[in-house]
């Protein structure tokens, strides 16, 4: 049987009306019905957005798959339409960054000081441990050019779109995973040519750096612009709580861009990968390496460094998760094809990894010093920045 609230509601108008309101607003049934239709509309993108992330990695799987038998069936296709396969590629680029840029809120980097240790440790993770470990890893194992060149570049670009979520998920710190992510994603674009560069010389793989460049202007830095405007729009019209409404819709369309995008890489280079398929396995290879020695070091070294559990769930999965979307997006523009694909198969492994990390909460908690819920491990990490 269904519960009558009339009396409840009734109540409800009289608090509004006595508040100074106009009662005649909420007893407009119109007014009413449109509202509970626009939270119905704003709880399906939420459920939406939140099922994509819970299932990135067999929806990552589906296109890889899709892409492939497509690709193998219709071999002739890719060639006879190379330039609508290109704009197509291009479009789909923008539609994965330009969304994920506007739900980046470049107005956190001011609240850096409150706790710059651990945004100092998780640039060091990223600029400074993962080049050298990747490199080492990629010189000892693979040995084509252009997976290569796309290993070290998916490396370098960290913030994975599923970090701060993880980060909630273990009930981390948000505000220093959001501040760590911005201010290391404002660094990309200038530490990534030089890095590339670096790690190329000597060597016969050549970086078109002039076409780099152009590249991370397209995929980044003007999309990032556009992004913080689109933003600011946004709250100026709608305030932050109708900005927030949106976020839901922007992650959608970033997630079913990118699946869009990766089906196409494998589209494109199906009967290459059919012959050679065997290049996916040191790929995977140096993949759990990476991985396996990274979530480690990080969680042993910020234990040294003295932060808290808070702060350690905060950076982890921003330095271990790579935004395999923008390494997409510039290895497709700026590269080729091949390029992108130890971006289009890290999510693969690195989504099994994150998520196994998280089954060591319990142990990880023990190890900061953490005793009872996890959500007292949060308020520690809350707290402690307060303090500072």
């Amino acid at each position: 049987m269904e519960r009558d609230y009339s009396k409840e509601y009734q109540a409800m108008v009289e608090a509004y009306k006595k508040a100074g309101g106009d009662e005649e607003g909420l007893l407009n049934r119109e007014y009413t019905s449109l509202v509970i239709n626009n939270d119905r509309e704003e709880s399906k993108m939420v459920r939406t957005a939140n099922h994509l992330k819970s299932y990135l990695l067999w929806y990552s799987l589906l296109a890889i798959g899709t892409g492939m038998i497509l690709g193998t069936l219709f071999p002739s296709f890719v060639k006879e339409n190379a330039s609508i396969m290109k704009t197509l590629t291009t479009v789909f680029v923008f539609l994965m960054v330009y969304p994920m840029m506007i739900n980046l809120n470049l107005e956190t980097l001011v609240k850096i000081a409150k706790d710059p240790k651990a945004v100092l440790l998780s640039i060091i993770y990223n600029f400074i441990v993962t080049p050298l470990l990747s490199y080492i890893i990629a010189t000892l194992i693979l040995h084509n050019p252009d997976l290569t060149v796309g290993f070290w570049l998916v490396m370098l670009i960290p913030g994975s779109s599923m970090s701060i979520g993880y980060t909630g998920l273990a009930e981390g710190n948000i505000e220093v995973a959001t501040i760590s992510m911005g201010m290391n994603f404002i660094l990309i674009p200038f530490l990534l040519p030089l890095l590339l560069h670096f790690a190329t010389r000597g060597s016969d793989i050549n970086i078109p750096i002039n076409s780099l460049l152009k590249t991370i202007l397209i995929v980044l830095i003007v999309p990032m612009f556009l992004g913080d405007l689109t933003r600011r729009l946004i709250v100026r019209k709608a305030g932050e709580k109708g900005f927030n409404k949106k976020k839901s819709l922007f992650s959608i369309v970033t997630m079913i861009s990118m699946f869009f995008v990766v089906g196409t890489i494998f589209f494109m280079k199906a009967k290459l990968l059919e012959k050679n398929w065997q290049i996916l396995i040191p790929l995977a290879l140096v993949t759990v390496i990476y991985l396996s020695a990274m979530l480690p070091l990080i969680t042993w070294t910020n234990k040294l460094f003295g932060l808290n559990y808070g702060e350690h769930m905060g950076i982890v999965f921003l330095s271990t998760g790579k935004n395999n979307g923008t390494a997409i997006a510039i290895a497709m523009l700026g590269f080729n094809a091949m390029v992108a694909i130890p971006a289009a198969v890290l999510p693969i492994f690195q989504i099994v990894f994150l998520i196994l990390y998280l089954q060591f909460v319990p142990v990880i908690k023990r190890l900061f010093g953490v005793e009872g819920t996890l959500e007292s491990a949060e308020g520690e990490g809350t707290r402690n920045m307060e303090e500072e």
